[in-house]
């Protein structure tokens, strides 16, 4: 025997020899470690970045709010002192005399001036005295929530400071009450002074302008009324409508939180809001910023960083991947020689030169392996290239399909076998046996059958149904012996017979043997012999302790007479008739398929299985067939019919132990439903009807 020329001598490779998949991995590796260790390193110090001027921001803005509100409750602190000023000046003696009081407050008391309107009440709540304007007014035109002020400072005896009060004029004001008191301490009587929402000595407009674009400042009351915004035109609104603030507000108002002079600071989806209270007014300071508008100029900045430390890890990266790629160059090398000498499709004559890469350390030590390995397998190859042709050669010419196999791989295919199996001699040679099988669990099954098969006899006799390229079955006897006697390592001879045309022929001969050649359901045999087998299953999994016991049911059994039918046969014709009952099987068949089974019994009575199908719902089956059938309104030779089905439905408890039982149980059943009017269900229990022979098909 010839064997082929040896390698050409080994020659440097030049050039540069693209990685294999374990280095490119190495280097997908490296590069992405260096991607994220820079990628985390950016976004923390991004983040740390952000975070320190959101915290500023929130800072400098709750400062802001506190501020505020220490300004507005100094200025009330301040009306109340004015107010307790004019309370000292006030005698009991004043009180008896208005004319005394009205000179007193309008020249004896200039503070009196700082307020738009006084009142001054005796204990009593009798109005003594209501200056409006520096000008003397009617007790009458007093506002009832001032005069409520001013009956709840005499019966507290302490200061108060009202709620928002809007006057016959809509100028909404505030009222500042200050009890007088005898020498005693009681109270003798009450002063008041009112002061304008937007006056100067409360809330002046100047107060609102915002200090930062788009950024809103705004006060208003407990119950969430507007007494100063940035917006002249919110004023007297309510906080429900600002964007940003509303659903702080509600969650501090839900929550029930008493008013507070600490600033507090909440983050929403886009605004940032800040509010600091005054206990006295029970007033609430707040500060809505958008949170886009403060931290656009950090993000301005964090994008330019973002940037940069991009461009600096595709660097990095490009350099890592570059260094790497060139300290694996020799490996490459070697990777692709070892593919060449690999190669299986070249003739052994015409064989590639084959280049080895000179590097020492490991990938030295893996050359001379592989020198020795391209040697062996050049001689090996061309012994097997021979075997081959030889073997095909007889393959070709053999009248039965012959395959041999190892390891689950086709290594050798007759062209019999070929033709049998619809495929090409590359399509089959050479690949898994796996593609002649319809699935996995297929495969697997007829596999621990050959090997139970080769354990028991050293061989393997059997009938195997293999799937054709254009997907259909295809049915071989098949005879397997090993190529080594005792060892199907070394690989299996097949022998395959096409038997297909047999198979086909036995299958058609009983599938006629138990179906009805008009309807195509069970017959009446099939009929018995799949019912029985249920009973049987069921029989076999009831304890015997069971059998007269109260057990729940297994199925139930629905007995079908259509009513009415003579009439289609008698008017219309058998051919008419015949048609009826096709119909009829196809919608029984349609409707039960997914749960149960139906049968023929005959004539025009008919039965479905429905096995581990509970009482309610068989019913409820039973009751969707009747209407289906009611539904239906066939017409022949002109003449529309209307049609009935009664069904007896029985179920397959254990008291029913044979075929005959359930049959005449459900027969009764079914003639119940005749004798009830017709076209109806009806239900009989096991109990209801002797059981003992065989019934007549049909209600009498």
């Amino acid at each position: 025997m010839t064997l082929p020329p040896p390698p050409a001598p080994n020659q440097e490779a030049q050039g540069w020899w693209m990685p294999g998949p374990l280095v490119l991995r190495l280097v997908l590796v490296a590069v992405l470690a260096v991607g994220l260790s820079g990628a985390v390193s950016a976004w923390l110090v991004t983040r740390a970045s952000g975070q320190e001027a959101m915290r500023r921001v929130v800072s400098q803005q709750t400062d802001e709010v506190e501020v505020v509100a220490r300004l507005l409750a100094s200025k009330i602190e301040q009306s109340q002192k004015v107010l307790r000023t004019v309370a000292a000046g006030i005698t009991p003696g004043m009180l008896e005399s208005p004319s005394a009081l009205e000179w007193l407050l309008q020249q004896g008391l200039p503070a009196v001036q700082f307020f738009d309107a006084i009142q001054v009440a005796r204990d009593n709540g009798e109005l003594r005295l209501n200056l409006r304007a520096g000008r003397l007014d009617k007790a009458s035109n007093l506002d009832p929530a001032e005069r409520d002020a001013l009956r709840r400072t005499l019966v507290d005896g302490k200061p108060l400071v009202s709620e928002l009060i809007a006057g016959r004029t809509s100028d909404a004001r505030v009222m500042f009450t200050m009890p007088l008191h005898r020498e005693d301490g009681t109270v003798l009587g009450v002063v008041a002074g009112a002061l304008r929402l937007q006056s100067q000595g409360l809330l002046p407009p100047s107060m609102t302008l915002p200090t930062r674009e788009d950024s809103r400042l705004i006060v208003f009351t407990r119950d969430g009324t507007i007494l100063a915004h940035s917006d002249p035109t919110r004023i007297m609104g309510k906080v429900g409508d600002e964007a940003g603030l509303a659903p702080v507000y509600e969650r501090w108002h839900a929550q029930a939180q008493p008013i507070s002079g600490r600033g507090t600071t909440h983050m929403e989806a886009e605004h940032i809001v800040s509010l600091a209270g005054m206990p006295l007014p029970q007033w609430i300071v707040a500060r809505v910023s958008p949170a886009q508008a403060l931290l656009a100029p950090l993000e301005g900045a964090q994008r330019e960083a973002w940037w940069i430390a991009a461009a600096s890890m595709a660097l990095c990266m490009l350099l890592a991947a570059v260094a790497m790629g060139w300290m694996a160059q020799p490996l490459a090398h070697l990777v692709h020689s070892a593919r060449k000498m690999l190669r299986r499709d070249t003739p052994a004559g015409a064989r590639p030169t084959i280049t080895w890469p000179g590097a020492g350390g490991e990938v030295g030590q893996l050359v001379k392996v592989f020198k020795g390995l391209a040697l062996q397998g050049s001689q090996e190859q061309y012994q097997r290239e021979t075997l081959r042709g030889q073997f095909q050669a007889v393959l070709d010419n053999a009248s039965v399909g012959i395959v041999i196999s190892r390891n689950g791989v086709l290594e050798v295919v007759g062209r019999q076998a070929c033709t049998m199996l619809g495929y090409s001699l590359a399509e089959l040679q050479g690949h898994p046996a796996r593609i002649l099988y319809a699935s996995d669990a297929d495969y697997q099954r007829i596999g621990e059958r050959v090997q139970a098969e080769f354990a028991a006899h050293g061989v393997f006799d059997g009938d195997v149904c293999f799937l054709r390229k254009d997907g259909s079955p295809v049915w071989a006897r098949v005879q397997g012996r090993a190529v080594q006697p005792d060892e199907m390592q070394g690989g299996t001879v097949w022998i395959l017979e096409d038997i297909t045309a047999a198979r086909e022929a036995q299958a058609q001969q009983a599938w006629e043997h138990a179906h009805d050649p008009l309807t195509q359901l069970y017959n009446r045999n099939a009929f018995d012999e799949r019912l029985g087998a249920l009973l049987a299953e069921r029989s076999g999994r009831t304890r015997p302790s069971d059998a007269g016991g109260d057990t729940a049911g297994d199925g139930v059994v629905l007995f079908l007479d259509l009513d009415h039918f003579t009439v289609v046969n008698d008017i219309a014709g058998h051919d008419a008739g015949d048609d009826v009952l096709r119909h009829v099987a196809r919608l029984l068949e349609s409707q039960v398929r997914q749960i149960g089974w139906a049968a023929r019994l005959g004539g025009d009575e008919f039965a479905v299985v429905l096995p581990g199908c509970a009482l309610a719902r068989g019913q409820a089956v039973a009751e969707q067939l009747r209407a289906s059938v009611q539904a239906w309104e066939p017409s022949y030779q002109g003449r529309s019919f209307t049609l009935g089905v009664s069904i007896g439905l029985v179920v397959l408890d254990a008291s029913l132990q044979d075929v005959p039982s359930v049959l005449y149980a459900a027969d009764m059943a079914c003639y119940d439903a005749k004798r009830a009017g017709r076209n109806r269900v009806e239900t009989r229990h096991a109990g209801q009807a002797s059981a003992s022979g065989r019934m007549a098909l049909g209600p009498a």
